[in-house]
């Protein structure tokens, strides 16, 4: 059985973890506020440690380095899309973001996809594997090195890369878990948001959690066949149901739900459409973040105008539903989920 990974252990199993190698409880809260306090990236940088335990710790608890392997920068210098090397040669994307009141990273949740999304470079290529907890603190512990350089913390975290979060429910809620804790990285539950692209026993489970965490749910379409058209999870999870499952959330959660809806040119964003969808979320409190389209390479589809957008807005406004736009960021840099990744993949070793 391979050894756990630094990373992928919260403060307790971390405590058992260096018991069994005979050490003292303290070791534990150093090493954690060394990793989630001081942002350290080896074992080589935690002084606090004797040597001796530092070098034992590097054969018998990994501490789960990723490797920069490409990394691009939009010209406003607000978004960075890096590919970040694992240890077994696999490569994942991390977009970090910058806005004038806050420092965003978005995550991914597993190497490649299953769900098969229309719009999404990542669902073209295919599912390879799960990322663990601790591959996926470790993105967002290098974006908090990257932000804290410039002089600044990171402020939010969203579960919005590559993969589907609930479909590696375990790893994405230990990885929430580990960072909010207040002994360490400490980040506040709300500051989170996990999005899905409408799996049911996910929702149903994500609204037992003791956690405020922020739900999204791609919706993209207000009919099944059309979102079928474009997310064929509408197949398992339809319209009708997945709606019951949102408003059941809201019930037992009392925590408004965001609807994403990426406008396609001709295809989702006629104002029939969102009458449609107006009338599809009466009376449940949520929000509707509509996004422009990212560029697919491979994928005829092309983003709404902003004409379009704007009164695809409208409507939903003027029939009681809170909408925003979302800016568009990154899209010289190929920001989209798995562009990066579908880009440029060296050789390792």
């Amino acid at each position: 059985m391979a050894e756990p990974l630094l990373l992928d252990l919260p403060l307790g199993a971390l405590r058992d973890r260096l018991a069994e190698l005979g050490e003292p409880p303290y070791r534990a809260e150093q090493i954690w506020r060394a990793v989630y306090r001081d942002l350290v990236n080896s074992y080589r940088e935690m002084t606090t440690l004797p040597v001796r335990l530092r070098a034992e710790l590097e054969d018998r608890l990994p501490f789960g380095v990723l490797r920069v392997e490409a990394a691009q920068e939009s010209r406003d210098g607000r978004t960075r899309k890096t590919l970040l090397r694992l240890s077994d040669g696999e490569a994942i994307e991390t977009v970090s973001m910058r806005y004038d009141d806050r420092r965003t990273v978005c995550v991914s949740t597993q190497i490649g996809c299953a769900m098969g999304c229309r719009i999404c470079a990542t669902g073209q290529g295919g599912f390879k594997r799960h990322l663990s907890s601790g591959e996926i603190v470790s993105q967002v512990l290098h974006a908090a090195r990257d932000f804290r350089q410039e002089g600044r913390h990171l402020t939010n975290v969203v579960y919005m890369g590559a993969g589907e979060p609930f479909a590696n429910y375990d790893a994405t809620l230990a990885s929430i878990r580990v960072l909010n804790d207040p002994r360490g990285f400490g980040l506040g539950a709300r500051s989170f948001t996990v999005s899905t692209v409408g799996i049911i026993p996910g929702i149903e489970r994500f609204a037992d959690e003791d956690l405020q965490v922020n739900l999204a749910v791609s919706l993209h379409a207000a009919n099944d066949g059309l979102r079928e058209r474009l997310l064929p999870i509408d197949r398992t999870y339809p319209l009708g149901p997945l709606l019951r499952a949102c408003r059941d959330y809201v019930d037992r959660t009392n925590r408004r739900i965001t609807f994403e809806v990426a406008l396609i040119a001709g295809i989702n964003d006629s104002q029939a459409h969102a009458r449609e969808l107006a009338d599809l979320l009466r009376g449940l409190l949520c929000h509707v973040n509509l996004i422009p389209l990212n560029p697919v390479p491979g994928l005829a589809w092309k983003r709404s105008s902003d004409e379009r957008v704007g009164r695809f807005s409208e409507v939903l406004e003027t029939r009681g539903v809170p909408v925003t736009i979302r800016v568009r960021r990154g899209v010289e840099i190929q920001a989209g989920c798995g562009q990066l990744r579908a880009g440029r993949i060296d050789p390792v070793g």
